[in-house]
């Protein structure tokens, strides 16, 4: 699995600017409590061999699957807890549930430092649940 801070991060495809070129369906690995936005590390020299070579033509744009064969396909994304497919709310759940096992992980061991981290980051995921919740109920049934 992908971690950033101790959460599992979430397979997504996203666009990326580099330098002056916005390179578009680039595979993502996000982390959904500090925000943080990596390019997946099977892609990694691909995106920056296309990234120079856009800049170097001056291309203001660039889709990253017209020029990289997909070589690892689902792969990518299999280590992922989630991936963008998935209902946000139950990407949430997940990632509550794996810090709620964390958790009790950094009890057993008394790790005071972990404790607080992984309360901070369930403080912030119960808030996205809750935003996700009020959401789906003001939305009402489809």
């Amino acid at each position: 699995m992908s971690f950033c801070c101790g959460a599992s991060m979430i397979g997504t495809k996203g666009t990326l600017k580099h330098l002056t070129t916005h390179i578009h369906n680039v595979p993502l690995l996000f982390c959904p409590v500090c925000h943080r936005v990596d390019v997946h590390y099977l892609v990694e020299m691909e995106y920056e061999i296309l990234a120079e070579y856009a800049v170097g033509d001056g291309a203001a744009e660039v889709d990253f699957d017209e020029y990289v064969e997909d070589r690892h396909g689902e792969a990518l994304y299999e280590n992922c807890v989630s991936s963008e497919r998935e209902d946000p709310l139950d990407m949430v759940r997940n990632q509550i549930d794996s810090s709620l096992d964390l958790l009790m992980a950094a009890k057993a061991l008394e790790d005071e430092e972990w404790i607080d981290q992984l309360k901070k980051r369930l403080s912030i995921l119960s808030q996205r649940r809750d935003k996700l919740r009020a959401r789906a109920s003001s939305a009402g049934p489809k």
